[in-house]
């Protein structure tokens, strides 16, 4: 019988799959170096070379059924790969079953089952087989009640998505806001939602700012307080200008449509992850080098 500190070594030095480490240690009579040389000869150990590579292109996704919606992100090395319907499929049946469980962290979600193994499982294998590195990199599950609504955008076939609830107000929205989160890139819903150090981090850039421009300690003192206000109007959602109406703000269109915003969530894929730069000469120069 295989022990499971076997196969957990296995899979640790491959990269491969829980159910794959498993067959290929039964093939090999439990030998540690012949299952390592059958998982490479059925190319699924290629995902494990991949492993420190660069995947910050990809798809961020929604899927929504009733009360209840997941938004996710899952990232591959380069926007071709992002678009491969194999890729695609991937990140559907990923939502599908996060989306049907109750899970609160990345590292639960990857031992989901699906029909071919964990979902970990899944992600190795299309790894080896599309022959990029591919990642689930973050996701959050929505509830609301029947009462409130969910308008979801998806921007650029996946690029970023966005997720809102209203309480109030109706679907379309709940999307024309996320349509408008997605172009202006909001940090919060509000200026209470902004943490008091963030504030004070600001208020203090713009009172070295405006003593730099020669302001008397008085004078820039009341600069401050105007400035740090168009901060707010800059990164508050509902202080925004509407982009579908520039003479209303995001709250005006809310209260408009009798809908309060209760959450918005935004996702843009490769955000805050460092990205690839290569050019296409230089891909191609380092694929005839190897």
């Amino acid at each position: 019988m295989i022990s499971a500190g076997l196969i957990k070594e296995l899979r640790e030095k491959t990269g491969a799959g829980m159910l794959d480490c498993k067959k290929a240690l039964e093939e090999t009579n439990g030998s540690l170096e012949s299952a390592i040389d059958w998982l490479r000869e059925k190319g699924i150990s290629k995902a494990a070379k991949k492993s420190d590579r660069i995947a910050a292109e990809g798809i961020a996704s929604i899927l929504v059924e009733g009360n209840k919606a997941v938004i996710l992100e899952i990232n591959s090395e380069t926007d071709f790969v992002a678009k491969n319907p194999e890729f695609k499929t991937m990140v559907d049946t990923i939502a599908s079953t996060v989306l049907k469980n109750d899970v609160k962290t990345i590292e639960e979600a990857l031992e989901l089952k699906t029909e071919d193994g964990t979902i970990n499982d899944l992600v190795v294998a299309k790894t080896a087989k599309i022959g990029e590195k591919l990642s689930f990199r973050r996701f959050e599950i929505i509830e609301k009640t029947d009462s409130e609504n969910f308008g979801s955008y998806i921007h650029m076939g996946g690029n970023i998505a966005v997720l809102t609830v209203l309480e109030g107000g109706s679907e379309e929205v709940a999307k024309d806001i996320s349509m408008h989160t997605a172009a202006m890139k909001p940090t919060n819903i509000k200026r209470d939602d902004i943490p008091s150090d963030v504030v004070e981090k600001e208020r203090k850039i713009l009172k070295e700012q405006a003593i730099e421009e020669g302001k008397p300690a008085e004078i820039a003192e009341k600069m401050v307080e105007g400035r740090l206000q168009k901060f707010f109007k800059e990164v508050c959602l509902e202080e925004q200008q509407f982009v579908k109406d520039q003479d209303i703000t995001v709250l005006d269109y809310a209260k408009k449509n009798n809908a309060t915003i209760k959450n918005v969530i935004r996702f843009e894929v490769g955000e805050g992850m460092e990205k690839r730069n290569e050019d296409f000469a230089c891909e191609v120069m380092n694929q005839i080098k190897k």
